[in-house]
This record gives C-alpha cells, structure tokens and sequence, in this order.
C-alpha cells in the first residue's frame, strides 16, 4: 500500500507539478511558433509554385489561415490545464472544459476569416453566415465563462472548511488526472500519425474541414464524459447532498452536449455548445444558491 502511495505521488511530480507546468507551456509555446512559420512557408511556396503538395486544401489559400496551426498546439496545452486543475478545483476542470470549445470556436474564426466574401447578400452566403453566428457565440461564450468563474469562486469562498472532509476524494482525483496526462498525449500522437498517414495515402486530397476541425476533440471529449461520470460515482461516497449531486450530474448532461456539437455542422454546432454552457451556468448558479441556504442561520 506504501509502495503505491509512493507510486502516485511520483507520477503525481513527474506529470501535475508546476515545474511539468512550465516546461510543458514553454515546449508547447515553441512548437506553436515553428508550426506558423512553417504553415505560413508552405502557403507561400504554393502561392509562388514552389510546392503542389496540398494546393487545393482551405487552409493552404491565405496567410491568415496559418494561425490556425498553432492554435492547434495551443489547445492540446489546454487540455493539459485542465488536467491540471483537475485534482485542485472541480469548477475549474469544468471551465476548462469550456475554454478549450471556445477556443476551437475561435480557431475555426481564423479559418472563415481567410475565405470571406464581402458583399451585400452577406446573409446568403452559407460560409459568412457561419462566421457571424461562430463571432457572436464566442462573445457569448466568454461571458457565460466569466459568469460561471465568478460563480466557482463563491464556492471555494464557503466550502474552505469542508476541505478535510474531502481530502481522500482529492486524491483519488490526482490518481485519475496522473492516468489522464499519457493517455490524453498519446491519444493527440496517434491522432497525428493517423492524420498525417491519411494525407500521404491521398497525396494531393486533404480532408474536409470539418474533420480536421473536430479532430482529435470529438474523442477527448467523450473520454471526459466517462472521467465525469467516474467523478460523479465516486462522488458519493462522500456527500449524499441533493444539490450537490444534480450539480455533478449537470455539468456531465453539459459535457454531453459539447460532445454532441462535433456530430452535427453549422447553426445547430454552435447552439448546442452555447445551451451546453448557459446550462452548466444555470447549473453552478442553483447550487450556490443551496450552498448558500445551508449557512444561513435558522430562525427560531
């Protein structure tokens, strides 16, 4: 049993301290830069004939769409983050959850940004009708996040002293956060074999957008479903509070729908991923407003 505590807290250094942290931020950050400078290189040498490879592909037509490419490595730092902050703060694992769909909202911004077409039927061109609907949900996104932040922090604030009840179920969240980080990281490695082994078999044909887009996130996020419910299970054995319960619940139902956002395209993407989040919103609002019931002093 020794042996195995000693086991978790030496993977717990090697993958979830802030030293791993920073080293990761900094390799990350460094990839993102050569990504766009090589994306950008491959954009102008087809644009001047110097390369073939990929030539008909949406994000090989204008430079503003190289920034796409680090935004990718962006993200995969992310949802390290958000295993991160797993074992430290549930609300903050869930709004990590949400930062990194806006993100990609947002990364898809850079795409559309790239391909629009200024005229006066905006409204009927399908692509610049998509890009409006993505940049009014990315505002709405950001502040539905900002909200539920300010909400997370209030719990923090009331349940300080409830922090040693909970100490065993912190650390059976490190357990589950330490098997998380390979996992997640070879998931991403075979994504990119896979991805790069599939262009090279269809030499000039690149994949749809829409499949790049969703690639490698659809998968993250139904095992975040799984990681949700385990949480949720394990959960009760130390709280049989309703509210906190419906809590947990809600914010998988909100995981769910991000994840069923990948499975659809257009308008009805964008709708599910904005009542994923008003959810989990409304969700965490409710239960502070238990939190808050059950400190109030009782009349006599």
């Amino acid at each position: 049993m020794m042996k195995l505590s000693q086991l978790s807290t030496t993977f717990e250094r090697l993958f979830l301290s802030s030293e791993t942290k920073k080293k990761i931020e900094k390799v990350i950050l460094y990839i993102a830069l050569i990504s766009f400078f090589f994306h950008l290189l491959m954009i102008y040498g087809i644009k001047y004939g110097f390369i073939n490879f990929l030539s008909e592909s949406e994000l090989m037509k204008n430079p503003i769409s190289a920034i796409y490419t680090p935004f990718s490595f962006i993200l995969i730092y992310e949802v390290y983050l958000l295993i991160y902050y797993l074992p430290k703060s549930f609300t903050t694992y869930i709004t990590k959850q949400y930062e990194i769909i806006t993100l990609i909202i947002i990364r898809k911004l850079f795409k559309d940004l790239s391909a629009i077409q200024f005229s006066t039927d905006w409204f009927d061109i399908k692509g610049d009708l998509q890009f409006t609907y993505d940049l009014l949900a990315s505002l709405i996104l950001f502040y539905l996040i900002y909200q539920f932040q300010k909400q997370g922090r209030r719990i923090k604030r009331n349940n300080q002293s409830l922090l040693p009840r909970v100490k065993r179920f912190i650390g059976q969240k490190k357990i589950i956060a330490v098997l998380l980080v390979p996992l997640f990281f070879i998931m991403a490695l075979l994504t990119l074999i896979s991805w790069s082994s599939e262009i090279s078999l269809s030499l000039n044909k690149f994949p749809s957008f829409e499949s790049i887009n969703n690639l490698f996130f659809d998968e993250f996020f139904t095992v975040l479903i799984l990681v949700d419910v385990i949480l949720l299970l394990l959960s009760f054995f130390y709280t049989d509070q309703f509210h906190k319960i419906i809590r947990n619940s809600g914010f998988i139902v909100s995981t769910i729908l991000i994840r069923l956002s990948f499975g659809v395209s257009g308008i009805m993407s964008t709708i599910l991923i904005l009542v994923a989040v008003l959810f989990g919103l409304l969700i965490i609002i409710i239960h502070n407003q238990y939190e808050k019931e059950s400190v109030l002093p009782k009349n006599t």
